[in-house]
């Protein structure tokens, strides 16, 4: 009886192996049959690309990117925001592909709403990250466009190019943003932004509301009073729903002395110094 259980036990065995066997010639056969040859181009024009992930070229990933731009005769070479004008001619090179001019660009935080500055509404002791705090009543400021301040873009930038300062906003370092707008998908108050390098102001606000509300939220807020749009002699500047916008290429171009600086009341549109605390660059001016 013994005997008979081992002798079974064997041949299950015996038969087990050798499916494991045919299985595994099959598998291997049908790989390489089936196998899907990527082109050698593809990485190499992955090898050229920053590897930052970021997806500002609108698509999953450097491999992804790379893959498309190799492939489809209809994706431009110069995607890849954070490579800037050298990987655009890099790509542009090794596909065979012309390559537009990449306008240099750098994150903006649009909001000067510091500790000091902006009024609290609530207090806030959730989780330290911007979308669950704009989840409860749009987070504990006053003002319901401001930065909150919890460095949720600060957490997602590939680059390591922002830090959170001790008065609650973030501070862009120049020399480490591609301009990659990571940073401003992830912001729920719509703060961040991005600007052309060399622009020579900026409005430090994001606020629509009305001036007395935005001015009681905020002391540093645009409050619509049109004396910077007023003063622009290049209509560089327009009035959107109570927020002054600068229109950077025309200011760019044309403006050489921005004497709309003086007129804003609130300081809410400045110089455009890079690097610092947004308000504070008459500090550094």
């Amino acid at each position: 009886m013994e005997h008979g259980v081992i002798e079974h036990s064997l041949i299950i065995l015996i038969i087990m192996t050798s499916l494991g066997v045919i299985f595994g010639f099959v598998l291997a056969y049908a790989n390489k049959k089936l196998a899907i040859e990527v082109n050698p181009l593809i990485h190499m024009v992955e090898d050229v690309l920053p590897k930052g992930q970021c997806g500002a070229c609108g698509y999953a990933g450097c491999m992804a990117y790379a893959e498309a731009v190799v492939m489809n005769p209809d994706v431009a070479p110069n995607l890849c925001i954070p490579g800037k004008e050298p990987v655009a001619k890099a790509v542009a090179e090794l596909t065979g592909k012309a390559a537009a001019a990449v306008e240099p660009r750098i994150a903006q935080v649009r909001c000067a709403g510091t500790h000091a500055k902006a009024a609290k509404a609530n207090e806030y002791s959730g989780i330290q990250d911007c979308t669950a705090a704009n989840l409860l009543f749009g987070g504990p400021k006053s003002c319901k466009y401001g930065c909150l301040g919890l460095g949720t873009c600060v957490k997602a930038c590939p680059f390591n190019a922002m830090t959170m300062s001790e008065d609650g906003l973030p501070i862009i370092d120049p020399d480490k943003c591609t301009g990659c707008g990571k940073c401003e998908t992830v912001c729920p108050k719509k703060v961040i932004t991005m600007m052309p390098l060399g622009a020579p102001v900026r409005v430090n606000c994001n606020s629509h509301d009305k001036g007395a509300v935005a001015k009681k939220a905020c002391a540093a807020a645009c409050i619509g009073c049109t004396l910077c749009m007023k003063e622009c002699s290049h209509g560089a500047i327009k009035m959107d729903n109570n927020l002054a916008v600068v229109d950077a290429k025309v200011c760019m171009e044309k403006c050489t002395n921005p004497t709309c600086l003086a007129k804003c009341p609130t300081k809410a549109i400045k110089q455009a110094v890079l690097g610092v605390v947004p308000g504070s660059e008459d500090i550094v001016a």
